[in-house]
């Protein structure tokens, strides 16, 4: 196990301990003292330089850890690889448009998705996003050009810092429907209904018609 440096919130204030890490688990020294199994894990939200770990118990147990960015890099990339999420392996665009235009430097990246209960990550070697599902405004099955084909994919609108923004997910096709009906599961009940996101809704709308983004990826 490798020994990291990191803040933890212990009874009501933040502790400095030096955690031991393993492939499948995380060990918190005194104060707080408790071993972590990351399949125990079924949330992880990150705000700022800290991450928000949610652990399945009998109450369930919320863990807030702030480090360096290097240190959270490591931590989510093993957290995601082992905890309690709807997972998959697929190609992804993340952001694939913004406000109607292709984003700049978009490109395909291999990695990951991982569905934790209140965000959806996309994960690669070089990076880790996370779109909150109560931001996300719509989820479709379409196409996009890919090499020159037209290729299913799955496209997820959301909001971010106030307009709307788009993220790919390329997979086989049935893996894609499963994801797509999923994600529709995930986000029913949250933000996707009512009248507070109608202006979102116009704004997704202008995109899908407008051809902006059926041709550009």
């Amino acid at each position: 196990m490798k020994e990291i440096p990191l803040k933890i919130e212990h009874a009501g204030k933040w502790s400095v301990i030096k955690a031991q890490v393993g492939e499948d688990r995380i060990l918190f020294p005194a104060p707080v003292d408790k071993e972590i199994l990351f399949k125990s894990i079924f949330d992880l939200e990150e705000k700022k330089n800290i991450l928000i770990i949610t652990v399945k118990g009998n109450p369930d147990t919320v863990i807030r850890i702030a480090s360096i960015e290097k240190v959270l890099l490591v931590l989510k990339r093993l957290i995601l690889a082992s905890c309690n999420a709807y997972r998959l392996m697929a190609y992804f665009m993340s952001p694939a448009i913004r406000g109607g235009v292709l984003a700049k430097n978009a490109q395909w990246e291999k990695g990951s998705i991982a569905v934790v209960k209140t965000g959806i990550w996309f994960v690669s070697a070089t990076k880790q996003i996370c779109v909150p599902l109560s931001d996300v405004a719509a989820i479709e099955l379409t196409k996009r050009d890919v090499q020159g084909k037209p290729t299913d994919v799955v496209r997820i609108d959301h909001v971010e810092s106030g307009e709307v923004v788009s993220s790919l997910v390329l997979c086989p096709l049935s893996t894609l429907q499963v994801l797509a009906n999923f994600l529709k599961d995930a986000t029913k009940g949250m933000d996707m209904k009512g009248n507070e996101l109608d202006a979102v809704g116009q704004q997704v709308a202008m995109l899908v018609y407008s051809g902006m983004d059926s041709h550009a990826i």
